[in-house]
């Protein structure tokens, strides 16, 4: 399959590393103009000087998602440069934990205003120069803890699935203007995050022991890798990909209701290295 996207005028939010930079670094390496934008000034600077060695041309800036105006000027100036945009990659934003105890109202709030609002501000940016052309493709990057509530991780349950309910309505909604709208919904993509949840656990367990804990909820037995996104990225921005608008694609190695069972199964598994370490303590 040869997916050609050369010269498209591709913008990705949060791609100073991660899945968006895999995903910016795969649309560069088909020939695609790409602008990226990041909350970290340096980091993005770094990112798009790494990208201008295979893309048509780059623009990195450092963005507010949160910040209406920013977000505008970014879509503007890229608009302005290349004469108008023709997919939009959603990818600002993480996970955030916590349950009914531990949050508060504003918490979430400020959470949603990254996620929810951060995705909604850049597709009301974008849509009137897709709108002009008669083509676009929007992707957004969710979560599977968005289609499939899990017991905790309040904000990133509802904020994620409303981030999935707003691309189901909009892939509804622009089709009459050949703009598809797509979601891809995360399952465990190794982007780091792993690293600093293993050495949450503390002293007493190995990191082959907790990758064994992780996979138990896992059918493929892996974490997925930010490339195997990105692929799907490109499939879903290319012409291959014209008649498909509103769907709701799951990429986490088989892993679906599994999710919801995975914050006892890390509880347990800490518990039982307490317990561990504890008559480790009395031995000594």
């Amino acid at each position: 399959m040869n997916i050609d996207l050369s010269d498209k005028r591709v913008i990705v939010t949060g791609a100073s590393r991660g899945i968006g930079k895999a995903i910016a670094t795969a649309f560069a390496a088909e020939g695609a103009r790409v602008a990226i934008c990041a909350r970290n000034l340096q980091a993005v600077t770094a990112t798009g000087q790494e990208l201008e060695a295979s893309a048509s041309a780059v623009i990195a800036r450092s963005v507010d998602v949160t910040d209406t105006t920013s977000v505008n000027a970014f879509v503007a100036e890229v608009t302005e440069a290349w004469g108008g945009v023709d997919v939009l990659v959603n990818n600002a934003g993480q996970g955030k934990g916590g349950n009914l105890d531990t949050l508060t109202a504003e918490a979430i709030l400020e959470h949603a205003n990254v996620l929810q609002m951060g995705h909604f501000r850049f597709v009301q940016a974008v849509v009137p120069f897709m709108r002009k052309q008669r083509w676009g493709r929007i992707i957004e990057i969710n979560a599977l803890a968005g289609v499939i509530p899990t017991p905790e991780g309040i904000p990133s349950v509802i904020n994620r699935a409303s981030c999935v309910a707003l691309s189901k309505s909009l892939g509804m909604s622009l089709p009459k203007d050949n703009i598809l709208v797509n979601s891809l919904n995360m399952g465990w993509i190794d982007t780091g995050q792993w690293d600093r949840h293993f050495r949450e656990m503390g002293p007493g367990v190995t990191r082959e022991e907790f990758d064994e804990m992780v996979m138990k909820v896992v059918p493929l037995g892996r974490y997925g890798r930010p490339e195997d996104v990105a692929g799907m990225a490109l499939f879903l921005a290319s012409d291959y990909a014209s008649f498909i608008s509103g769907a709701s694609i799951d990429i986490a190695g088989g892993m679906g209701g599994q999710i919801a069972y995975f914050p006892t199964l890390k509880r347990d598994f800490a518990e039982s290295i307490r317990q561990r370490r504890e008559n480790f303590s009395r031995t000594e």
